[in-house]
C-alpha cells in the first residue's frame, strides 16, 4: 500500500518520498480515507505510529481543495493539544507535510508573548495548532474569530476531554460552528472519555490500529520495588548499573524535578529539566539540548508525557509512578517510537501500590518485578493481579473461646522429681 492510494495528491506524496515515508502505518490508513471523505474519526493508535499524519495530511489536502481565501482573523482548521511542546511537534510537522502548499499556518501557546501571535492571525490562517488556553486569550482579544471553522482536531483528546481541560474545551465548542468535521486522536481513551466524546461526534469512524490502552510491545518494562526515601539514590545507581547513554526520567512534582536534576548536577551528570513553571523558551532549549546530546538525562513531569518526540531514545524511568493510569502509556511511549526497541522502569513504592495496580489494570498486564540489590524495600510493595487488584495477605482464621482460653492458661510443668 502506498501513500498515492490512500487518496493523497501528487504534491504530497512527492513531499513524503522526499521525508522517506513510503509505506502509511495502519492507523494512517485507515484514518487518511476517511478524513477525505468529510468523516467524524475517533481513532486510538500507541504512541511512535503515525497518528499525527493521519490527521495532518488529509486535513492539508482539504484546504487546498477547497481553495478560496482565507479572511481576516480567521481559521479554517483547528488542532487542540494539550501541551506547549506537542504544540510545536504537530506544528513542525504541519509545516513539513505542508511545505509547497499554498496554505498559511501557525502555532498558538502560552508562556510567550501573545502580540505576535495576534499579528500573524490578522491576515487569516488556514491551519491553527493551539492550546486551548492561549486560543481563549486570543479571542477574547477579538484577534481570531471561528465563524469559518471546517474541522477541529483534539489531539491526545483523552487529555483534551478530561476535567483538567473541559472547561476550556465547552467554551470552545460553543463557538465553534455546528456544522463541522470532528477528529479525535490519542494513544489511550477511558470508556468515560469515550462515551463524551460520542457527543461531540456525528456518526464517526472508530480506528483501533491496535488493541485498546496497551503499551508498545517492543518496550521491555519493570518495576523495582524501592522505599520512598531511596529513590533518587535507586535511580543513580540504575544509571550506573546499566550505563544508558540517554534517560527521560518522569517525577510526581516540580519541586520533585528541581531536587533531581540537582543531586544530579551535584554528581557531575549532565541534565535538564521541563516542567510547568519553567518558562517556555527554557523548555523547548532543554528538549533541544537532550535531543542534541548535550544533556544525559532530561527529568520532567507530566507536561512532557505528551509531545516530546525523541528519535531513538533508550529508556523512560518513572521515578513517580503518574497519578493518571492513561499517562503511563504516554510516558513510556517516549521510547519505542517508530518500531524501535526500548526500555521503561518504574520505582515503585508502597503508597504506590493503587497506582501500579491501576496502570497494570489499563494495560491489561501484571509488570514484572525486580529486586534491586542493596535496595530491598523495607515497607513491602504488595503484590498485584491481572485484574489490576491488590493481593491482601489471607487473614489468620480467628481463634474460638476455648482456643483463646487454653492459649491464655499458664502453663504448668511436671515437676520429675516427684516422679515414682
Amino acid at each position: 500500500m502506498s501513500f498515492a492510494s490512500l487518496g493523497l495528491i501528487d504534491q504530497i506524496t512527492r513531499t513524503l518520498a522526499a521525508l522517506h515515508y513510503h509505506t502509511p502505518t495502519a492507523v494512517q490508513a485507515q484514518a487518511i480515507p476517511a478524513v477525505l471523505a468529510g468523516r467524524d474519526v475517533m481513532a486510538a493508535a500507541q504512541t511512535g505510529t503515525g497518528k499525527t499524519a493521519g490527521f495532518t495530511l488529509p486535513l492539508l489536502q482539504r484546504l487546498v481543495m477547497d481553495g478560496g481565501q482565507v479572511a481576516s482573523n480567521s481559521v479554517r482548521a483547528l488542532v487542540l493539544v494539550p501541551t506547549r511542546e506537542l504544540a510545536e511537534q504537530v506544528h513542525e510537522s504541519v509545516r513539513a507535510y505542508g511545505a509547497g502548499l499554498p496554505l498559511r499556518t501557525m502555532v498558538a501557546y502560552g508562556g510567550v508573548s501573545i502580540n505576535p501571535q495576534m499579528m500573524r492571525l490578522r491576515k487569516g490562517v488556514d491551519l491553527m495548532v493551539a492550546t486551548p488556553g492561549r486560543l481563549l486569550d486570543l479571542q477574547r482579544q477579538n484577534a481570531v474569530r471561528f465563524d469559518r471553522v471546517q474541522a477541529l482536531v483534539l489531539d491526545e483528546a483523552d487529555r483534551m476531554l478530561d476535567l483538567g481541560f473541559s472547561r476550556d474545551i465547552d467554551k470552545l465548542m460553543a463557538l465553534l460552528p455546528d456544522k463541522r468535521q470532528t477528529l479525535l486522536f490519542s494513544a489511550t481513551f477511558s470508556d468515560p472519555i469515550r462515551a463524551l466524546a460520542g457527543k461531540l461526534l456525528h456518526d464517526p469512524v472508530n480506528i483501533e490500529a491496535t488493541p485498546r490502552n496497551t503499551t508498545v510491545r517492543a518496550i521491555r518494562q519493570w518495576i523495582v520495588p524501592v522505599d520512598k526515601k531511596r529513590k533518587p539514590e535507586l535511580f543513580l545507581h540504575l544509571l550506573a548499573r546499566h550505563g544508558w547513554g540517554q534517560v527521560l526520567a518522569f517525577v510526581k512534582t516540580r519541586k520533585g524535578v528541581d531536587e533531581l536534576v540537582g543531586l544530579l548536577d551535584a554528581k557531575g551528570l549532565a541534565s535538564d529539566a521541563i516542567h510547568g513553571d519553567k518558562p517556555q523558551p527554557a523548555r523547548l532549549r532543554a528538549l533541544e539540548r537532550f535531543k542534541a546530546g548535550e544533556v544525559r538525562i532530561l527529568v520532567a513531569t507530566d507536561v512532557a508525557a505528551r509531545g516530546l518526540d525523541i528519535d531513538e531514545l533508550p529508556v523512560v524511568v518513572n521515578v513517580d509512578l503518574p497519578i493518571v493510569a492513561e499517562d503511563y502509556v504516554h510516558r513510556t511511549g517516549r521510547t519505542g517510537r517508530a518500531g524501535a526497541s526500548g526500555e521503561a522502569v518504574s520505582l515503585v513504592c508502597a503508597d504506590e501500590v493503587q497506582l501500579l495496580a491501576a496502570i497494570e489494570a489499563l494495560t491489561g498486564q501484571v509488570l514484572p518485578r525486580q529486586e534491586e540489590a542493596g535496595f530491598e524495600a523495607e515497607h513491602r510493595v504488595p503484590q498485584t493481579n491481572a485484574g489490576g487488584q491488590v493481593v491482601k495477605k489471607p487473614k489468620k482464621p480467628k481463634k474460638s473461646k476455648q482456643e483463646k482460653a487454653r492459649a491464655d492458661a499458664p502453663v504448668v510443668q511436671e515437676d520429675v522429681r516427684f516422679r515414682r
